[in-house]
């Protein structure tokens, strides 16, 4: 059993697929691991400390050489697969609906392709879980890039010159980054505040030291879709959620907007006329601005000034954090693969709970249900 991992192409991705502590676990099931020279060098991570840990160092080509399984963060073009044995096994973020064509080169190359962020969201799965791991270290950068846009300070500060106010931050939508993002915020000193769709979020929001605020006026909608994500809400609901947010935007410093439903452009939580309430030097943070995102106007990577009030977003966040973001996305990968791996057989062998739910491509086709629809 082969196992490749490559140097990440994606413009402005700094993650790497595996660690010299996931090559030391993969080698100990008897695999072999050959890693891409260079590939951990963004991350931190030296060819020499992965060449420690037992993995051959090699060009992109020799990785792929063979190859029965190859790891990656973003699924790489097909072409950089030549060399990898057939019916080969890739294991990545492939972003399958905006990326459908890389799906159908997958399907007609003879791979499968194996979608990290489409795994179930059940308990034995949540060690595997990719979306978990990388929008909990997004929503703690969200709010430290946030706080040094802002020109003021976070805490409270009584001083002999005087006293300085805490600044008021508002998390929209509370999964994983948004928790984060709150709890972070209340480390810096923070007045926090936050809202979500699904009402089960009230708890998880006061348990935290946040203030929930949430549409009380429209009874029974509860934002709860399969799999713990948000889904669309009504007109009626969106639009006394939208009066609320006015409200409550116009006298926040910073606010922090995380919503994103599978398979659909983010969700729109902030107008351009909501912007136009807050306070000069106020900062927005859109999590979701490479999903097209949350806010009128923001930009992938860019600080946008509109109104006094800066809105700002990363492309991909995790990557700005790509030591920690690299370990935990490489631990995600080792926890799926070794939890099905066959001693016998010496390599991992899917079942139909989280195989059926991951695979995109499988025997020459596109096999994933939520793709046939």
């Amino acid at each position: 059993m082969r196992i490749a991992v490559l140097k990440e192409q994606a413009a402005g991705e700094t993650r790497v697929a595996a660690s010299p502590e996931t090559v030391k676990k993969f080698i100990a099931l008897g695999a072999t691991m050959a890693v891409e020279e260079g590939a951990g060098a963004s991350a931190s991570i030296a060819d020499t400390a992965y060449r420690e840990a037992g993995a051959e160092v090699v060009s992109a080509a020799g990785a792929v050489a063979g190859a029965d399984i190859v790891l990656g963060v973003q699924a790489p073009d097909v072409m950089a697969l030549t060399g990898a044995k057939p019916g080969a096994w890739v294991a990545a973020v492939f972003d399958p609906f905006a990326q459908r064509e890389r799906v159908n080169a997958y399907a007609a190359a003879g791979f499968e392709a194996l979608a990290m962020e489409f795994m179930p969201r059940i308990t034995r799965a949540q060690s595997m879980d990719v979306l978990s791991s990388q929008s909990n270290l997004a929503g703690y950068k969200a709010v430290l890039a946030a706080a040094n846009q802002y020109g003021r300070a976070f805490p409270m500060m009584m001083t002999a010159a005087g006293t300085v106010s805490a600044a008021k931050c508002f998390v929209m939508g509370v999964g994983v980054a948004g928790l984060q993002a709150i709890a972070t915020a209340r480390r810096l000193g923070a007045q926090v505040s936050a809202t979500d769709v699904r009402s089960a979020t009230r708890e998880q929001i006061l348990s935290l030291g946040a203030k929930p605020i949430f549409v009380e006026s429209v009874a029974g909608i509860e934002g709860e879709g399969s799999g713990g994500y948000a889904t669309e809400m009504s007109e009626e609901y969106q639009q006394a959620q939208a009066e609320l947010v006015s409200s409550h935007i116009a006298k926040q410093d910073i606010v922090i907007t995380t919503a994103l439903i599978p398979g659909r452009a983010a969700p729109r939580l902030i107008s351009d006329a909501q912007i136009a309430t807050m306070k000069p030097g106020s900062v927005i943070f859109d999590l979701a601005v490479a999903q097209g995102g949350n806010v009128e106007g923001s930009v992938p990577d860019q600080v946008v000034e509109k109104h006094g009030v800066f809105i700002m977003g990363y492309a991909n966040t995790p990557a700005h954090l790509a030591a920690d973001a690299s370990a935990l996305y490489a631990r995600n990968l080792f926890n799926f693969l070794s939890a099905f791996w066959d001693k016998e057989a010496g390599k991992p062998v899917l079942d139909e709970e989280i195989g059926d739910a991951v695979r995109l491509t499988r025997g020459g086709a596109v096999v994933s249900e939520r793709l046939k629809g």
